[in-house]
């Protein structure tokens, strides 16, 4: 297998990130920086530290799976058909990761450390908390704080309210149980048994479906601050839409086999739960 070279190579690394989950995660991350009121330069330096750390996430993994990608015949991981040496993607993961960090330090000590330990889970997972019952612990971890990485990088840095931290947790919940789905039988083959893996295809699409319900009830009671009467309401239709696809997905999970479809819906949800945490940002603050 010949590597690429030049251009072919950033094509080689930039396919090895998991491109999806990188641009959701960094495209909620400004619209929380934009949501809380950070100055442009502020959103500019978080959004391209998160982005950062996601490069490095991806390619991490990417790297570390890469025998076993190769073992179950994973032609789109470009690091396993070898477009890209091992060598390579290690400085390339490292150097973002390094990226990122110096890139937290420049708006807060405290998004420095929130966002090491972000990083530092995800990382965990990578080497090898996957195939463990604790899987979705980094998940609980980087979602838990990433409402506070838009709220750490203001000029009085402060964590978000603790109910931010709830929701983002248990969307990191659903997000694990979700992303594995249409792997769990390339996983099986090669040994990986994290939780989901444990519970199965259709219990996990039902605790994800569970825990985006909860995050939607988490935030709009924590914008609410004990008075409904007082939410805003775009924030009702975000909490409408998720409650509504989040229930019609629990429906499908208990009535037919896991599908793409069922991937799909759930995802949806997560997505439209993220937006709700978004359009309550100014809220988020402690």
């Amino acid at each position: 297998m010949a590597t690429a070279r030049g251009w072919g190579v950033v094509r080689a690394l930039w396919g090895s990130t998991h491109p999806g989950p990188t641009v959701v995660v960094t495209v909620l991350t400004l619209a929380l920086g934009a949501a809380v009121g950070l100055e442009p330069w502020r959103i500019v330096v978080l959004t391209a530290s998160v982005f950062a750390g996601q490069v490095s996430v991806g390619i991490s993994n990417d790297v570390i799976d890469a025998a076993r990608d190769r073992a179950v015949g994973r032609t789109d991981k470009p690091i396993a058909r070898g477009d890209v040496s091992a060598r390579t993607a290690w400085i390339a993961a490292w150097v973002t990761v390094a990226a990122a960090l110096a890139l937290s330090a420049i708006l807060s000590a405290a998004m420095l450390a929130a966002h090491a330990i972000g990083l530092a889970a995800a990382w965990a997972y990578n080497a090898g908390l996957k195939s463990s019952v604790f899987s979705p612990v980094p998940f609980v971890v980087f979602f838990g704080l990433l409402p506070s990485f838009a709220t750490l990088s203001a000029p009085d840095p402060a964590f978000a309210e603790p109910w931010a931290g709830v929701a983002g947790a248990v969307l990191g919940v659903a997000v694990h149980l979700t992303n594995v789905l249409p792997d769990l039988d390339d996983d099986a083959r090669t040994s990986v048994r994290g939780l989901p893996h444990r519970l199965g295809a259709r219990l996990s699409a039902v605790l994800a479906v569970l825990s985006l319900l909860v995050g939607a009830v988490v935030v709009l009671l924590g914008i609410a601050d004990g008075d409904l009467a007082h939410i805003a309401p775009v924030t009702w239709v975000f909490f409408g839409a998720t409650a509504i696809v989040a229930v019609l997905t629990l429906v499908q999970a208990l009535r037919r086999p896991p599908s793409r479809t069922l991937f799909r819906l759930v995802m949806l949800a997560g997505v439209l739960l993220a937006a709700q945490l978004v359009v309550s940002g100014g809220g988020l603050a402690a």
